[in-house]
C-alpha cells in the first residue's frame, strides 16, 4: 500500500469504526481517534511534498493493481503537478474540522467524525484517481457523506438543502458517466484517463464529450447560472460542512476541466473557450455584485466563493501559462481563505446563533484576539498583497490581460467588488461601538479555537508571502497540459 493507498483508506476505515462502534457515551474518545486519524492521515500527505519532483510532468507515487479483471477496471493512483497540493490540502483542511467540531458538536458525536473522515479519503480519491470508473466512483460517493452531513447536523431547512445539493450535483454526473463510457468503447475496452488523453477523436465527439463533462463539473464548481445550490447548501450546512464544501469540494469541479475536458477534448475546449470565459466573467461581476447586497454573513461568503471560482475557471481557458497556474493557486489559497472565513462565521454563531449582520456591531470591543484574526482572513479574501488570496487572482488577471486587456480589466473589477462587500461586512460586524448585549457578553476565542485560526493565519501569510513551493510544482504539469491542448487532434 502506497501514499496514495493511506491518504485514501486510512480516514476512510477509522471513520466506519466510529460510526460502527462509536457511541455519545463515549464522545471525548470519539473526538480524540477523529484528531489521531486526522492527523496520521495529513502527516502521511507530506512525503509527497518532499519527495515530489518538481522537474517531470509524469504522474508520480503511482499504484496500479487490476480491481474489476472483465471490464479492465484499475486501481490505479497517482498525482502529477496539477494534483499534488490538493492531497495535503485535504487532509490538513479535515485536521483543522476536526478541532473546530470538538465542543460544538455534542449530539452523534461519532457519526459527525466518521463523515467527515470518509469524506476526506473520497477527496484525496478524487485527486489521486487515474482510472475514469474509480475516478467516478470517488467523485459520487462524495455526495454521500456531505448530504448526510448538512442533512442531520444543518439548519432549519437543511432538508432542502441537502435534497437541492444532491440532485443538482448528481443530475450533471450522469452525463459524465454516458461520456465516460463512450471514451471506454472508443479506446478499446479501457478506463485509463491517460489513454483517453491520446485518443484521436473528431470534432462533434469532442464537443458532445465536452459538454457532457461540463454539465458534472460546472455545477460542482459552481459556475454562472447551475450556482443556486450552493449558497443553500452552505447556510444550511453546520460550520465543518461550510469549511469543507468551500475549501474542497468546489475544487473536485474545477480540477476535472483539467483532468477530463481540457485534454481529452481539446479542439471544443478551444472552440467553445469563450462560453467558459462569459459565464466566468459573469461570475466574477455579477455575483460580486450579488455578495454586496447580502444581509446574512454565510450567504455573503458563499457568493464570495462564487467569484473566485469564476477566477478559477476564466484562468483554465485563456490557455496560458500565468492564466493555468494562476487558478490553481487560487484553488489552493481559496482553500485555505474561505475555510477561515466560515470557522470566523461560525466562532461568532456559536456565541449569539445568529448569522444575521445586523446581529452584530462593535465585536472587536469584547472580542479583540479574534478580531485580529477576522481581519487578517477579510484582507485575503479582497485580495491583498502579502495574503494568499493576492498570488493567484493577481496570475489571472495578468494572465487575462495578455489574452485580452479587456476581459483582463473586467476581470480586475473582482478586487473592486470583493474589497467592497468583505470591508462593509467587517465594518458592520466588528468595529464601531458596542450595539446589544450578546455582543456585550461575548468572550474571546479559547485555546482550541486560537490553534485553528492561527494555524490557517500562518498557512494564508505563507502563501501570500513564498508562493514558490506551490508554483514550481505545477510548472512543468501545466506547460505538458497546454502543449497538449494546443496540439489539434484533427489533423
Amino acid at each position: 500500500m502506497g501514499l496514495l493507498s493511506l491518504a485514501i483508506w486510512l480516514p476512510i476505515v477509522s471513520g466506519l469504526v466510529l460510526l460502527a462502534f462509536g457511541r455519545d457515551n463515549q464522545a471525548n474518545n470519539v473526538r480524540w481517534i477523529a484528531l489521531i486519524t486526522a492527523l496520521a492521515s495529513f502527516l502521511v500527505t507530506l512525503p509527497l511534498i518532499t519527495g515530489f519532483d518538481t522537474s517531470s510532468a509524469a504522474m508520480q507515487f503511482s499504484e496500479k493493481l487490476l480491481w474489476i479483471e472483465r471490464f479492465n477496471i484499475h486501481y490505479h493512483l497517482g498525482v502529477d503537478g496539477i494534483s499534488m497540493w490538493f492531497v495535503p490540502l485535504t487532509a490538513f483542511i479535515t485536521v483543522i474540522v476536526v478541532i473546530a467540531a470538538w465542543e460544538v458538536i455534542e449530539e452523534r458525536v461519532n457519526q459527525y467524525m466518521g463523515a467527515f473522515l470518509i469524506l476526506s479519503g473520497l477527496m484525496v480519491g478524487v485527486f489521486s484517481a487515474l482510472d475514469g470508473m474509480l475516478f467516478y466512483v470517488f467523485f459520487e460517493a462524495t455526495l454521500i457523506p456531505m448530504y448526510i452531513i448538512i442533512g442531520v447536523w444543518g439548519g432549519p431547512r437543511r432538508v432542502y438543502a441537502a435534497f437541492k445539493f444532491f440532485l443538482y450535483t448528481l443530475a450533471g454526473s450522469l452525463l459524465m458517466l454516458i461520456a465516460l463510457l463512450y471514451l471506454y468503447v472508443t479506446s478499446g475496452g479501457s478506463f485509463d484517463i491517460q489513454t483517453w488523453h491520446k485518443l484521436p477523436l473528431p470534432l462533434n465527439a469532442q464537443t458532445l464529450l465536452f459538454f457532457a463533462f461540463f454539465a458534472a463539473f460546472s455545477v460542482k464548481v459552481p459556475m454562472w447560472p447551475v450556482h443556486t445550490w450552493l449558497p443553500d447548501a452552505h447556510v444550511e450546512a453546520p460550520t465543518g460542512g461550510s469549511v469543507v464544501l468551500a475549501a474542497i469540494m468546489l475544487k473536485l469541479g474545477a480540477y476535472g476541466f483539467l483532468r477530463f475536458s481540457m485534454p481529452i477534448a481539446p479542439d471544443a475546449a478551444r472552440e467553445f473557450d469563450w462560453l467558459i470565459i462569459s459565464l466566468s466573467l459573469i461570475a466574477v461581476v455579477y455575483i460580486g455584485l450579488v455578495a454586496l447586497v447580502q444581509q446574512d454573513m454565510k450567504k455573503l461568503v458563499a457568493y464570495s466563493s462564487i467569484a473566485h471560482m469564476g477566477f478559477v475557471t476564466l484562468g483554465f481557458f485563456i490557455f496560458n501559462e500565468l492564466g493555468v497556474a494562476g487558478a490553481l493557486v487560487q484553488m489552493i489559497s481559496h482553500g485555505f481563505v474561505s475555510g477561515a472565513m466560515f470557522l470566523c462565521i461560525g466562532v461568532l454563531y456559536d456565541r449569539v446563533h445568529s448569522r444575521e449582520i445586523a446581529s452584530y456591531g462593535g465585536v472587536v470591543n469584547t472580542m479583540p484576539k479574534f478580531a485580529a484574526f477576522a481581519l487578517l482572513f477579510a484582507m485575503a479574501n479582497c485580495g491583498l498583497p502579502a495574503t494568499a488570496g493576492f498570488v493567484g487572482e493577481w496570475m489571472v488577471i495578468l494572465g487575462t490581460v495578455k489574452y485580452n486587456f479587456w476581459l483582463g480589466a473586467i476581470a480586475a473589477t473582482a478586487l473592486i467588488f470583493g474589497a467592497a462587500y468583505t470591508l462593509w461586512m467587517y465594518k458592520r460586524v466588528y468595529f464601531g461601538a458596542i450595539t446589544n448585549d450578546h455582543v456585550r457578553e461575548l468572550k474571546d476565542i479559547n485555546a482550541r479555537e486560537f490553534t485553528m485560526l492561527a494555524v490557517l493565519a500562518v498557512a494564508v501569510i505563507w502563501m501570500g508571502v513564498y508562493p514558490k513551493p506551490f508554483t514550481d510544482v505545477m510548472q512543468v504539469s501545466v506547460t505538458e497540459l497546454l502543449k497538449h491542448v494546443a496540439t489539434s487532434k484533427l489533423n
